[in-house]
């Protein structure tokens, strides 16, 4: 029997990131180690419960009968609530048609990469970028083109670096904003110089704003690029509900973009989803609505697991961690502790039963650094940060 070449598009390095994670919870799951024997650090899942006021509106609506099918493209209640808050912060009117509820940010990724790309057209994306880009532009017959960021730079894109980039078959920029994993957020000037690229150049820019409303008190407040001259038409927004609310497993998310997108989206809703289910549309009214404070408070909450990492972590000379801005992860270089970064992971793993990411499936530029999950609480990040700090110290006694 044969099978398609679709799925040996998508096992490049970058989609192997999750290996050790995976290892750990089989081990734990069939009996192998003990059920708390892995701290688990390595994917972006929240340790905060869904706020209740979110639950309690799922199970209103499904004892209201409401689990029968949606219209395609999402709930008219839940595409109006995303339309009117951004129509907010560009300055403009958007319609609700211009929304399609998808199946998490993932899902609304590769829906707006199959509606905008066709195969050969090249992507330039910022190296390090979230591990599902590479291969998900490969599953669209698309070309990602890399544009490096730099560890010294607090991975902050350059102008210049992107003006570089274009060639004839530049169809689009791809920018996760805030990073993951770098938590880096980018400021309006190089925003600007980028709606000047793109303007240039009759370009779309893919804008996946997952992390955004888990800024950090203080830090740079994410733009919104829809809102210059120029680029409401040629922006495209992705965006869920699964970090800042606490939803990661109610798999909700969605696409923004112009009139023309949403009826292109549809299409491919048809044959892809058929619609959301109508009781996590509902839910998702009420987080929109009235979810807010709670997503203040896991920003907080991360910002204070974040200075504990990167405090713990800088007490070794050989470890220099980097503050982030935003999200749920610290990145760490660990290039002067003499190992690579898989090497590092895999040691931290075998020695600690700590469980991390290396960076090197993120893009070149992130290689030689960890992206350490702030997931658990405060008590236990802290404990393994120091288990982290102790390894490094005996590794760069060796060097």
């Amino acid at each position: 029997m044969q099978f398609s070449a679709l799925t040996n598009r998508i096992r490049s390095k970058e989609s192997q990131a999750w290996d050790l994670h995976f290892e750990a919870v089989r081990r734990m799951a069939v009996g192998e180690a003990a059920p708390d024997a892995y701290v688990l650090l390595s994917v972006g899942d929240p340790d905060f419960d869904t706020p209740r006021v979110i639950t309690d509106a799922a199970i209103a609506s499904l004892n209201a009968g409401r689990t029968h099918y949606t219209e395609i493209s999402g709930t008219p209640d839940l595409r109006t609530i995303i339309a009117q808050d951004y129509a907010l912060r560009i300055g403009a009117d958007v319609l609700p048609e211009q929304v399609t509820v998808v199946a998490g940010a993932q899902n609304a990724l590769f829906s707006a990469l199959l509606t905008l790309l066709d195969p050969g057209d090249e992507v330039i994306l910022f190296d390090p970028f979230y591990v599902t880009y590479r291969d998900t532009l490969g599953v669209c017959g698309a070309t990602p083109v890399i544009v490096p960021t730099r560890s010294e730079d607090d991975f902050i894109p350059r102008s210049e670096d992107i003006q570089a980039a274009i060639t004839p078959s530049t169809r689009a920029l791809l920018v996760n904003d805030p990073n993951n994993p770098t938590g880096a957020v980018i400021p309006e000037a190089i925003w600007r110089e980028i709606a000047r690229i793109a303007i240039t150049h009759d370009l779309w820019v893919i804008v996946d704003e997952v992390y955004r409303e888990l800024h950090f008190p203080g830090a740079r407040v994410p733009f919104t690029l829809g809102a210059l001259p120029g680029m409401a038409d040629r922006t495209v927004v992705l965006n869920s509900l699964s970090k800042s609310y606490a939803m990661s497993g109610w798999r909700l998310g969605w696409t923004i973009g112009p009139s023309q997108l949403g009826d292109h989206a549809a299409k491919l809703n048809i044959v892809m989803l058929y619609g959301g289910p109508e009781f996590i549309q509902d839910a998702a009214c009420v987080a929109l609505r009235e979810g807010a404070v709670h997503a203040q408070a896991m920003a907080q909450a991360y910002a204070k697991r974040a200075q504990i990492v990167v405090d713990t972590l800088q007490q070794a000379p050989c470890l220099r961690a980097i503050a982030p801005q935003a999200g749920m992860f610290v990145m760490v270089d660990v290039r002067a502790c003499g190992v690579s970064a898989p090497d590092f992971a895999q040691m931290l793993f075998d020695q600690a039963g700590i469980v991390v990411l290396a960076g090197d499936a993120f893009g070149q530029r992130a290689a030689g650094h960890l992206r350490i999950g702030l997931v658990l609480d405060a008590a236990v990040l802290q404990a393994a940060c120091e288990k982290i700090r102790a390894l490094a110290e005996r590794l760069a006694a060796k060097v």
